[in-house]
């Protein structure tokens, strides 16, 4: 299965290569370098692993709606920002289908049934992504992410796979409620 995952993002990578190369280009255009994001994020059995993403906000500080710009914004909408995310996949790090990895100063903050997110590689796209993206509360995308730990299979990742594509393009989801992306993950609120 590794070894099929690898070989499909080598084949879209190469596929995608001229739209890679554009993004990069009107990147460099409107908001300059670094053209990519690079952020250490967990994976699989808790390991560290740097996520690769086209740049989509200014480097200045301050709150991310101020920082991210109007391509980036757009990039965001139709999720092209994810799209370098081929390399992580080609180095073993994620998935095509898994839960999102995310940062490392969650770890401390997650229930001891959160954690098990990370029994699985994380994906590029998700059970959590196509429930709700970021509309969706930090609870309720764990508690997806765990269902798809438990329920993991080819059907149900063709199910994903196909429902990202409608999601992707209709924008749903990309942005939580009065906020540009989510909000910070701060624990909890629920018991187990």
């Amino acid at each position: 299965m590794v070894f099929v995952q690898k070989l499909l993002a080598f084949i879209i990578f190469i596929a995608l290569l001229p739209i890679l190369l554009l993004i990069g280009i009107l990147i460099l255009l409107t908001m300059g370098r670094p053209v990519f994001f690079c952020q250490s994020r967990i994976g699989l059995d808790g390991e560290n692993f740097n996520i690769v993403k086209f740049r989509t906000m200014n480097t200045s500080q301050g709150d991310d709606a101020v920082r991210l710009t109007r391509f980036g914004t757009m990039l965001r909408r139709v999720s092209c920002d994810e799209l370098p995310q081929i390399w992580n996949i080609l180095k073993g790090d994620m998935n095509f289908i898994g839960p999102r990895p995310l940062l490392p100063d969650y770890m401390p903050l997650y229930s001891e049934t959160q954690k098990r997110r990370h029994e699985v590689k994380p994906g590029v796209t998700g059970w959590a992504q196509i429930n709700g993206r970021n509309a969706i509360t930090w609870d309720e995308k764990f508690a997806l992410d765990v269902w798809y730990v438990d329920h993991k299979s080819i059907t149900l990742d063709s199910l994903i796979l196909f429902n990202t594509v409608t999601k992707v393009i209709t924008g749903d989801g990309v942005s939580a409620s009065n906020h540009a992306t989510m909000k910070p993950f701060k624990g909890s609120k629920t018991d187990e």
